[in-house]
């Protein structure tokens, strides 16, 4: 489980980099490498960082 958190960790300081972008700059790195929002790669990169955002939510619970 232990390298299952870090990975999910690093992708979601990715997808934290990716927000700092769109906030700072206006612009979305993933639309940029995978097209358009809509498009089916960037829905599953979207998908997959959510995914890794919900399993950091267990670092809570760890000493």
């Amino acid at each position: 489980m232990k390298t299952l958190q870090r990975i999910a960790l690093v992708l979601t300081i990715i997808g934290a980099l990716n927000w700092g972008l769109i906030g700072f700059f206006d612009f979305n790195l993933v639309t940029a490498l995978f097209g358009d929002t809509n498009s089916i790669i960037s829905r599953i990169i979207y998908s997959i960082i959510a995914i890794a955002g919900i399993i950091n939510i267990g670092l809570f619970f760890e000493d």
